[in-house]
């Protein structure tokens, strides 16, 4: 079968299976190698120790495939309807990304697995690799050499008709694809509403974020303290961010998605922080164990609910704090007693 006729099968199946957005780049070095490697040089990627062991593993995709010629990227939209305003000052947000039932990997490795076995079905000898995060491979940059969207200002990609709220995945093969044309220009112009919005000044710049501000690092991917001076940016998000991407023009009028995996719980539109700190790790587990709010475990999640009722400066939050200062984690009792010192001091 030549290129050609592989890839107009490839994007139909991959259209079959549900994803929004599919485009074929060739296996090269990633052209935001270097701005990576600068990235981290500058300390930008804080706690995250397995960006800076694996740094010269993204410069060639060969590192996650051997052999690999092309690479089929993806993506999958996850924007489900527009989040309820907090009305309760015990209130919590959670990022779009977590709102559903399961965890998104789950669902987009089950779906390339079965686009890999389409794939072999059609080349029995094909070597294939399904990647969702997980490996050494810049996803947004092959997205973007695969035609699929441009960088924005806060470093997602934008997709002109799906906007950002995507997940992004990838199909390493070494059979020959046509690849498609990059996406060369930019639609951004000179809004920068995304940088202007963010409440912790987490972007130092256009395209370059400094994670160590940002809220969704410090939320999720942060072990212990959050360093008090960022803390009362967070305002009353427990898990991720949303700002810049609810604030960019691009989202007004993308679509919405169907994926029932994806659809909000009611337990966390919005979620209550007051009820979240009483949770033992058996009932968190039970809870949360299966989706992405178990990545921070419970005393990331315990913790951050601290700091949105101390945010929220509302008494009513107090006899919660008071009894997370008896939690058998110090993460937890040193956060509660913080926020209730914010709350007394209002």
């Amino acid at each position: 079968m030549s290129p050609s006729n592989r890839n107009s099968e490839i994007k139909a199946e991959a259209q079959r299976l549900g994803f929004e957005l599919v485009g074929i780049a060739p296996a090269v070095s990633p052209v935001g190698f270097s701005a990576l490697k600068d990235w981290l040089d500058h300390g930008y990627a804080g706690e995250m120790q397995y960006l800076q062991r694996r740094r010269e593993a993204y410069g060639n995709p060969e590192s996650v495939l051997p052999g690999v010629r092309s690479i089929i990227m993806l993506g999958k939209n996850y924007k489900t309807a527009e989040p309820d305003d907090p009305s309760a000052s015990t209130d919590a947000r959670v990022s779009r990304y977590a709102w559903g039932t399961a965890d998104y990997h789950d669902v987009l490795r089950k779906l390339l697995k079965q686009l890999a076995a389409f794939v072999k079905q059609q080349e029995p000898l094909a070597k294939t690799r399904g990647i969702v995060d997980t490996a050494p491979l810049l996803e947004r940059d092959f997205a973007r050499l695969a035609g699929l969207g441009w960088f924005g200002k806060n470093t997602l990609l934008i997709n002109k008709w799906r906007g950002s709220f995507l997940f992004l995945c990838a199909l390493l093969t070494d059979l020959e694809l046509e690849p498609d044309a990059p996406h060369e220009t930019s639609h951004c112009g000179t809004c920068t509403r995304c940088l202007d919005a963010c409440p912790t000044d987490a972007f130092v710049a256009p395209y370059v974020l400094d994670a160590r501000k940002c809220i969704s690092y410090l939320t999720i991917e942060l072990r212990g303290p959050i360093p008090e001076p960022l803390r009362p940016g967070i305002g009353d998000w427990l898990f991720g961010c949303d700002v810049c991407q609810d604030v960019c023009p691009w989202n007004r009028k993308s679509p919405t998605t169907t994926t029932s995996a994806f659809q909000p719980r009611a337990a966390l539109q919005p979620a209550d922080a007051s009820r979240l700190l009483q949770l033992t790790p058996e009932q968190f587990d039970a809870e949360f164990g299966e989706t992405p709010l178990s990545r921070p475990g419970r005393a990331g999640i315990l913790r951050n609910a601290a700091i949105v009722l101390g945010n929220s400066q509302d008494p009513v939050a107090i006899p919660a704090l008071t009894r997370g200062l008896q939690d058998v984690d110090p993460v937890i009792r040193e956060a509660c007693e913080w926020a209730i010192h914010r709350i007394e001091l209002r």
